[in-house]
């Protein structure tokens, strides 16, 4: 939700500014603008829509500075408009601000200083912060190099909510002043210049060296130099973290969508999230994961708290905590989490998943956790993000940047990485089964596995091709089939805009059915050969209705009759989401690329969800 870019150097600010939003337009966004410091003060450009209508806005022509920030933003206070978007300036333009996050009590603060003399322009909450800056900075008698600086940290003493922000003043022209709280941004050294952005990947082609900030941190950055300041301004030593992702990671590389080339990367993402951690040679270990067997044993329960897709593959994971590990395992939505007063206590585990490892959601219901004195993991796939500083245990996909909004191999990777810990708890636990030598083999075996599986490619568009016009979509499994099925249907709906839904196959007759008539598509999942009957028996019923079926299987179905019958390979099943969801991936890709819809950034949706 919104992106942030800046940039201070030598070189002329305004490309680099556009480079890095229109890398940041995976994030979802309805309007762009950028502010740079030029001779004559602070000049703004912004436009509500693409940042392609940006471009094409005839003052930014006239953008010469070297210093300068940028915004895409996601609408929260006031409908997309020209007025409504970043940056926002102070009445006199000695302050300009592009803002991430949300300000909880900005009415407040409008009130205070519509009473002192200031008037706004936007209904956005971003808006009272120049002006709050602006009235710090005319309040404070002290004429030093630090005024801007407390003025700054004054009006952040006043902001209740989440912020990240990007700060250039008339005042100090030849620096910028970032900071950040519960939202992310980062800052990229290079020689002479620093680069800042709200995620990696839109600065990667610049520098591999970030100083990642905590919240309320306060840098002043120049060209050649980045200070950085608590919030009693007492000087912070930061040191640079080198983020080694390779920056053609987040181009195309020939694929026509970002989605289309994550599909097809799983293979390699799931090779690397392996990695050392599971040998040929069968033995497990997790790096900096320490949990005794005295811990691990007196363990009441393990929590798995996620949102959306994440939240999809804690589901897919549950049953192997519980068969292998033999601990009760709950999968809960992390925005409902919180509210509910969880039993969360010292004999609690909480895993956080978030792909980004910026979900508002997700790190809010991590510290109610440890604030319960529960432990907490966190997996992610983004190094230093927000949920990973938090935690007390940190374990990485290393999928690779992933762009498209809608997620795909950050899925795959956070299953069989989260895999690999239930196996590894058990080995701690001195648990004995039969099952972990064979589920160790299927799960090296899995990149191979995912090749296979995307042969699927062509018979999936075939039948895309035959949908697409549809208006509603049903997914149905048992078991651990259903989790997938979710996960399936949540794809369908981001990206095609089709109404679809998931459900248990057993619970079709229980009031479903109803909405089954002649001509619907019913997809299924079947892996588990134990529930497959079952769920064979389920769709006759639709069937027999006139409903369509897509069937995803790795088993032999015998002369049963399906409209489309899709084989992946067959492994154990306690894994089988892993495979099972590609065919279903390719079918929502393919269904919004006959629709001619933007697959990469589908309207409303955000890639990383930073406001509740």
């Amino acid at each position: 939700m919104c992106g942030i870019v800046g940039y201070i150097g030598n070189k002329k600010a305004k490309p680099i500014l556009i480079n890095g939003l229109l890398r940041l337009e995976y994030r979802g966004y309805d309007s762009a603008g950028v502010a740079t410091v030029e001779k004559n003060g602070i000049n703004v450009v912004k436009t509500k829509g693409r940042v392609a209508a940006l471009e094409s806005v005839e003052a930014i022509d006239s953008l010469e500075g070297s210093i300068g920030i940028a915004h895409t933003r996601w609408a929260t206070h006031g409908k997309p408009s020209d007025e409504n978007s970043h940056p926002h300036t102070d009445k006199n333009k000695n302050f300009a601000v592009v803002h991430n996050g949300v300000i909880e009590n900005y009415n407040e603060l409008r009130e205070f200083l519509g009473k002192n003399g200031y008037t706004f322009y936007s209904q956005t909450d971003t808006e009272v912060v120049p002006n709050l800056i602006d009235y710090y900075y005319n309040n404070d008698s002290i004429n030093d190099d630090k005024k801007v600086l407390r003025a700054v940290v004054s009006a952040c003493n006043d902001l209740h909510g989440s912020f990240a922000l990007e700060i250039i003043s008339t005042y100090l022209p030849e620096k910028m002043i970032v900071v950040r709280k519960d939202s992310p941004l980062v800052i990229g050294k290079a020689n002479g210049e620093n680069y800042i952005s709200s995620d990696i990947p839109a600065i990667l082609s610049y520098t591999k060296d970030f100083y990642l900030l905590e919240d309320l941190e306060y840098v002043v950055l120049s060209r050649d130099s980045a200070e950085f300041y608590d919030e009693n301004l007492k000087p912070i030593n930061k040191q640079v973290v080198n983020i080694d992702w390779n920056a053609s990671a987040a181009e195309k590389d020939g694929y026509d969508d970002f989605m289309l080339k994550e599909i097809f990367e799983q293979p390699k993402s799931i090779r690397e999230t392996i990695g050392s951690r599971l040998t040929q040679d069968g033995i497990c270990s997790i790096e900096n994961l320490e949990l005794s067997k005295e811990y691990l044993s007196s363990l009441n329960k393990i929590y798995i708290v996620a949102c959306g897709t994440a939240m999809h593959a804690g589901l897919a994971v549950k049953p192997l905590f519980e068969k292998l590990c033999h601990i009760q395992t709950e999968v809960d939505i992390a925005s409902e989490f919180r509210y509910r007063d969880p039993l969360i206590d010292e004999k609690s585990l909480v895993i956080f998943i978030s792909q980004s490892g910026e979900t508002a959601d997700t790190i809010a219901a991590l510290k109610l956790s440890k604030s319960k004195g529960a432990k907490t993991l966190a997996i992610s796939n983004v190094i230093g993000s927000s949920i990973t500083r938090e935690a007390d245990y940190t374990v990485y996909t290393h999928a690779g940047p992933e762009i498209a909004v809608a997620s795909t191999k950050a899925y795959t990777s956070q299953v069989v990485l989260m895999s690999i810990v239930a196996i590894y708890f058990a080995e701690i636990l001195g648990i004995k089964s039969d099952l972990i030598p064979e589920l160790k083999k299927d799960i090296l075996a899995l990149p191979a596995k995912v090749e296979t599986a995307l042969k699927t490619a062509d018979s999936i568009k075939t039948f895309a091709k035959k949908v697409y016009t549809e208006k509603d979509v049903f997914f149905l499994g048992r078991g651990i089939d259903y989790a997938a099925v979710m996960e399936a249907s949540l794809k369908l709906k981001e990206i095609s805009y089709i109404h679809s839904e998931a459900y248990a196959a057993g619970e079709l007759k229980h009031g479903t059915i109803a909405l089954i008539e002649k001509g619907i598509t019913v997809v299924s999942i079947m892996t588990d050969s134990s529930l497959t009957p079952k769920t064979i028996s389920n769709l006759q019923e639709v069937i027999t209705r006139g409903a369509k079926t897509l069937v995803v299987t790795n088993q032999d179905l015998g002369d049963k009759v399906f409209d489309n019958l899709i084989k992946i390979p067959e492994t154990s099943p306690l894994i089988s989401p892993i495979l099972s969801v590609i065919p279903l991936q390719l079918f929502a890709y393919y269904i919004s690329k006959e629709k001619g819809l933007d697959v990469d950034k589908p309207r409303n949706l955000a890639k990383s969800v930073t406001v509740e």
